[in-house]
């Protein structure tokens, strides 16, 4: 993990810690029509602290960095934090110091119990009880959505300390991402966001510091539930369009002649014209580099878990979401676990490769 983030960060130029940035590349003020002073709110983003150093978090933090926000980070990987540190970036022991010095925070974590023991363990970002420094805290860790707005509720009974003080209430948002590891390098992330919206307009700026675009999805925890429906689509996507081209295979149908069918037809889908399954057939996707690379299927097989999980305590019939997921976890268990989780086509359906010039 430390070794990936060293590459992500061979871009950013050493900083001097302690040391303001430009003018020119402070954070931008809250959108008109909301707190416009620090006695009335936030009128900047201050301190940011950014816990969660893996793959998608180290460059999240780092296109903070780059941006000019005074950032501060934490991981348990101390390899993680010596790579910032080195780039002048103040490292922090544990969330709550990094609570007790930040204004904003975000976290980047593998799994709810990850976030949930951030904020709610020990030295965590709640350790000192209901009085909190940040303003605004932000969690883009995929996670279900009950969780986020356990924690989102957890947040709305603290009170701001420090120069934010006087009874404020501390805003959190749930805005977990779209876009993978390549996307977290760019910069170009879609964020979905769950929160009140003020919150969301206030933390636009920052968003759009690490993303793209940004969509407001509501109240708390619907940013979660948006990205694990959106998961759960994109599985299902991908197992009905490697079925497909399976079948075809054995009735006869190149699977490229198959693509350009259903490219021109209803069946044209993100999993068939821009990420198709099949080697062979597309160039510069995992499927042409024997599944590498993308998004592993031990991440699909655990959104489509938390998929499940929530569709059980609903009460909402999801068919396809238990297949998929059962199709995923077997993809696991038969060591597949780290290939895209277009591998599917291969492992599952035993689909063939289509070779150039055949």
């Amino acid at each position: 993990m430390a070794s990936r983030a060293a590459r992500a960060l061979l871009s950013l130029p050493k900083r001097k810690p302690n040391v303001s940035p430009s003018p020119l590349l402070r954070p931008p003020a809250p959108a008109r029509g909301l707190c416009s002073s620090p006695d009335e709110g936030p009128a900047n983003f201050g301190n940011v602290g950014f816990i969660g150093l893996g793959n998608m978090g180290s460059r999240m933090a780092k296109n903070l960095v780059k941006a000019g926000y005074n950032v501060a980070v934490h991981d348990i990987n101390g390899d993680a934090m010596k790579i910032f540190a080195g780039f002048g970036v103040p490292t922090k022991k544990t969330p709550f110091e990094v609570a007790e010095e930040s204004d904003v925070i975000v976290t980047m974590l593998p799994s709810s119990s990850h976030v949930f023991d951030v904020y709610t363990g020990p030295n965590g970002l709640l350790h000192g009880g209901n009085l909190l420094r940040p303003w605004l805290l932000i969690d883009s860790s995929t996670i279900d959505p009950q969780t986020s707005r356990k924690i989102s509720a957890l947040v709305s009974n603290c009170t701001l300390n420090g120069k934010r003080d006087g009874g404020g209430v501390p805003m959190m948002l749930d805005a977990p991402v779209s876009g993978g590891v390549l996307a977290a390098e760019a910069g170009s992330l879609t964020f979905m966001v769950g929160g009140s919206e003020e919150a969301y307009l206030t933390a636009k700026p920052l968003l759009l510091a690490m993303g793209k675009s940004t969509i407001y999805c509501g109240g708390a925890g619907n940013g979660s539930a948006a990205k694990i429906c959106n998961n759960l689509a994109m599985a299902v996507s991908m197992l009905g369009v490697s079925e497909a081209l399976a079948l075809g295979q054995s009735l006869g149908i190149a699977a490229s002649v198959l693509t350009r069918v259903f490219n021109s037809s209803s069946a044209r889908c993100w999993s068939s014209d821009a990420y198709n399954p099949v080697p062979g057939v597309m160039e510069g996707v995992p499927s042409s580099r024997n599944y590498e690379g993308g998004f592993a299927t031990k991440l699909m097989a655990k959104d489509l878990n938390l998929a499940k999980s929530s569709a059980e305590e609903v009460g909402v019939k999801c068919p396809l979401t238990f297949e998929a997921q059962d199709i995923y976890s077997g993809l696991c268990k038969d060591g597949h676990e780290s290939k895209d989780f277009s591998c599917v086509f291969r492992h599952y359906y035993s689909g063939i490769d289509e070779h150039k010039g055949k």
